[in-house]
């Protein structure tokens, strides 16, 4: 199907262009989001006579989302989750996870302007890019911790998947096998029978 692209799409065109997409993304999703118009002659003079009207709400929306960004770029934000010795979390992050973290913080954002290609399932530092319009992208982190003084040991640079990090302490001290068995140690019931 090919439609009149009413705004910016990444990966697929410039407001105004005429571009062939498939039905299913035209219908579910282009159409029904106010995106594109199906490209005939009727809706190419419709969109020609707008043109400067969805000019204006585009440079609108995208001087918001400049403001947003400029607050929003380069933060970094902690998510205190349940996790295992290793680093595996008892669940994940998720685009909702973030979203509703960054509008507690204050900042207004959806979670499908959130660009994650899979969930978090692990502790650590993770960067995430946030499309706040179609030309004006941040990227922030996200600090993935069991509490907040993991997180600051993990923002300083510290690895928390090891043993030692969990513990406080070198658990290979404790393991060695002299520690265990001392080879000089005589033991009761004589002599070996080999």
């Amino acid at each position: 199907m090919e439609v009149i692209l009413l705004e910016r799409i990444s990966r697929l065109g410039q407001m105004g262009d005429t571009v062939k997409v498939k039905d299913g993304f035209a219908r579910n999703f282009l159409l029904p989001h106010g995106k594109a118009l199906r490209a005939n002659e009727a809706n190419k003079k419709k969109f020609e006579g707008q043109r400067a009207q969805l000019e204006a709400r585009n440079l609108e929306r995208k001087s918001e989302a400049s403001q947003i960004a400029e607050k929003l770029d380069g933060k970094s934000f902690i998510v205190v989750r349940s996790a295992g010795e290793t680093g595996q979390l008892y669940g994940s992050v998720s685009t909702r996870d973030i979203a509703d973290l960054l509008t507690a913080e204050g900042f207004t954002v959806n979670r499908n302007q959130i660009e994650l290609n899979q969930p978090i399932k692990t502790i650590g530092l993770t960067n995430v890019a946030i499309a706040l319009h179609p030309e004006v992208e941040v990227t922030v982190t996200l600090n993935v911790a069991r509490s907040s003084d993991e997180a600051e040991r993990q923002a300083k640079g510290e690895m928390l998947t090891t043993a030692e990090a969990i513990y406080g302490e070198d658990i290979n001290d404790n393991a060695r096998p002299e520690n265990f068995f001392d080879p000089n140690a005589e033991f009761e019931g004589g002599e070996d029978n080999a």
